[in-house]
């Protein structure tokens, strides 16, 4: 996995009266977990740019001169009205202890379903969490697609691999190509009207089998 760099200073004061200083000069505090000591540190917002706004999953470096630093971006909070990043938390990697990470999910191929069934492809998970030791951290989960018919649901359990876990249930749906509304239109004469609401509800049901691979938000830092 790739890693981006960002320079990074140790916090000698800590406290809200420091905290708001680094604010207005441009600076994030940010904390580093899963070392011998928690560390306290800011960092330029213009150094998250490459970070955070990107869809790709990345390490980071933390550089501190003479001593770096590698870890994952474990928590972020961004200011409700500006948007600007308030504070964030790392957490160190470490070669043989597992961490775990939200990996993008790209999709390849051409569905069937799609192109000759006049199906709609619907993804229901567009990163899945991923458990792994830092060197099997993959940049990205590619989902096969092109074997897709009318109906069919891709599962996190047909991407499962030696190198890392997937924390979801085994029948959480990545994505499924579904009857678009119009193939499923029925002449104004039709008395079948039954019949179409009955698929909406089935749509529906599939929804909510996706939302079993939901991860749980982590706590907000009270910095």
């Amino acid at each position: 996995m790739k890693s981006i760099k960002i320079k990074s200073l140790i916090r000698e004061v800590t406290g809200r009266k420091s905290t708001n200083s680094l604010r207005k000069d441009g600076n994030v505090p940010c904390v580093l977990y899963g070392g011998d000591d928690v560390l306290h540190f800011t960092a330029s917002e213009i150094g998250f740019k490459d970070l955070v706004y990107t869809s790709s999953a990345h390490t980071v470096v933390l550089d501190f001169g003479d001593n770096k630093k590698n870890a994952i971006l474990q928590d972020i909070q961004f200011h409700p009205v500006s948007d600007k990043i308030i504070h964030a938390d790392f957490y160190e990697l470490h070669d043989d202890k597992p961490v775990t990470m939200d990996i993008p999910v790209e999709l390849s191929g051409s569905a069937p379903g799609v192109q000759n069934g006049g199906g709609i492809l619907t993804r229901n998970k567009r990163k899945l969490r991923v458990k792994a030791l830092p060197g099997n951290l993959p940049d990205s989960l590619n989902v096969d697609i092109s074997k897709l018919e009318l109906g069919d649901k891709l599962y996190t359990s047909q991407l499962e691999d030696d190198k890392f876990e997937l924390l979801h249930p085994e029948n959480t749906v990545i994505c499924l190509v579904r009857t678009s509304r119009a193939s499923m239109a029925l002449p104004e004469d039709d008395e079948g009207v039954e019949g179409e609401e009955g698929a909406e509800g089935a749509e529906g049901a599939e929804g909510a089998e996706g939302a079993e691979g939901a991860e749980t938000p982590k706590e907000d830092s009270k910095e």
